[in-house]
């Protein structure tokens, strides 16, 4: 097997690799905001509240984004 042909083929796969490791996060963060509108539209005097906690966990979850995309640089590399 050619060589040029095998790293080509490795660099897709990683490149699939990443598109689905960005796959959970996203959901991540649809269920966190969903739950947050709920949550909400139940108790309206606690929406700033959820509304920090929405955010924080927002950002706990795009941390596997880049956890994701960082294992891609390092693995290619």
């Amino acid at each position: 097997m050619d060589t040029s042909v095998v790293a080509e083929l490795s660099g897709n796969i990683a490149t699939v690799g990443y598109g689905l490791a960005a796959i959970g996060p996203a959901i991540g963060v649809g269920i966190v905001v969903g739950k947050t509108i709920e949550g909400t539209a139940r108790q309206p005097e606690l929406g700033g509240r959820l509304q920090t906690l929405m955010y924080i966990g927002i950002a706990f979850t795009e941390a596997l984004a880049l956890i994701g995309i960082a294992t891609y640089f390092i693995f290619t590399a």
